[in-house]
């Protein structure tokens, strides 16, 4: 590559940088689509290699999404609802255990004490947040209901996403074509392959690991509503989506459950059961999902995923949390490959 291509490139990174900043109150819908059409594009190129016209693959697509999507909203969203009520209602009963029990045991085993421990104050602003998040919805429309213009707008970027999401699905391939084509014709294979490399590890943590966060979740419900416990799909959906990060979704899963498993039944011994069904989900997970879904792909570090979505959201705000894992993995693969080439310079090896 030569200096002026360089100096070109380097430009380029900084213009859309800055483009993104300024226009990131409007990016969301985009993004959203762009998203969404990257993840789909394998399944619409599925049913246009079995004879299918694109357009009509495509269409296929957004039948399947629609009806996924309906089938979310009658059948989960409204127990998601009930248990999050539900969830409330246990606040009180939390600090309650964690001031007659919890804090007792510790004294005892530790010698510290927690005489000065503001609980009260904690239950206090802990209950007031849950009575808000219990009634997000009906704070959102209601506030939403008195502007027309904010209606108009929120409603306009819902719109925004599906009308977006088919064209760019329709035209993936075509574009992806015109743009390898405009790349210099020195660089143009290098970037093809660094192109393949992120993809690869978007492959492995945006596609399959999306999947191993839905097939968890699942699991974590079942096995939970299996034993009993009221908040089941709350719980077992919760530590799917904290899947995200390797043993992050076992570990928030199996506090949350077991605290809410003590509230319920009162009874220690179905805190054997909770963990058992978070065995089960880990066991899967490492030997079956993972292996199917991911294989050996190359993925991100657990540190890097978190420090990009915190970095994305610092920068960026909900935009920055959408391209974060995007922009991760093309700086690990370009650090990567620059980790070999100054391996194989003469400033590693004089």
């Amino acid at each position: 590559m030569s200096d002026s291509q360089r100096w070109f490139f380097l430009i380029f990174t900084l213009i859309v940088g800055f483009l993104l900043y300024l226009l990131q109150p409007i990016l969301s819908p985009f993004l959203i689509a762009a998203l969404l059409a990257y993840l789909t594009d394998p399944l619409a190129d599925r049913l246009e290699a079995r004879g299918l016209s694109r357009t009509l693959s495509v269409v296929v697509v957004f039948l399947v999404m629609t009806t996924v999507l309906l089938l979310l909203v009658i059948l989960l969203i409204p127990k998601l609802g009930h248990q999050v009520q539900v969830m409330v209602k246990m606040v009180p009963q939390v600090f309650s255990m964690i001031q007659t029990v919890w804090i007792p045991w510790l004294e005892e085993h530790t010698g510290l004490s927690f005489a000065e421990f503001d609980l009260q104050n904690l239950q206090a602003l802990m209950s007031g947040h849950w009575q808000q998040t219990g009634s997000l919805v009906k704070g959102v429309f209601s506030s939403v209901s008195q502007s027309g213009l904010a209606l108009a707008a929120w409603v306009a970027n819902l719109a925004l996403i599906p009308v977006v999401m088919f064209y760019l699905l329709r035209d993936w391939d075509v574009m992806m074509d015109k743009i390898g084509v405009l790349l210099p014709r020195n660089v143009e294979r290098k970037v093809t392959l660094w192109a393949q490399e992120c993809d690869e590890v978007l492959g492995a943590f945006i596609k399959g690991q999306l999947l191993v966060m839905l097939a968890l979740g699942v699991i974590y419900s079942l096995g939970l509503w299996a034993v009993g416990l009221d908040l089941a799909l709350l719980v077992g959906m919760l530590a799917g989506l904290a899947s995200i990060v390797p043993y992050m979704g076992f570990i928030i899963g199996i506090v949350v459950a077991g605290v809410a498993a003590m509230l319920q039944f009162n009874d220690i011994t179905m805190l054997g059961w909770v963990g058992a069904v978070f065995a089960v989900g880990q066991a899967l997970e490492g030997m079956v999902l993972t292996p199917l879904l991911v294989g050996d792909r190359i993925g991100l570090h657990p540190v890097a995923v978190i420090f990009a979505i915190m970095a994305g959201g610092q920068l960026f705000g909900f935009v920055g949390i959408l391209i974060a894992l995007p922009v991760a993995a093309v700086i690990m693969v370009l650090l990567r490959h620059l980790h070999q080439g100054y391996k194989s310079s003469k400033l590693y090896d004089c």
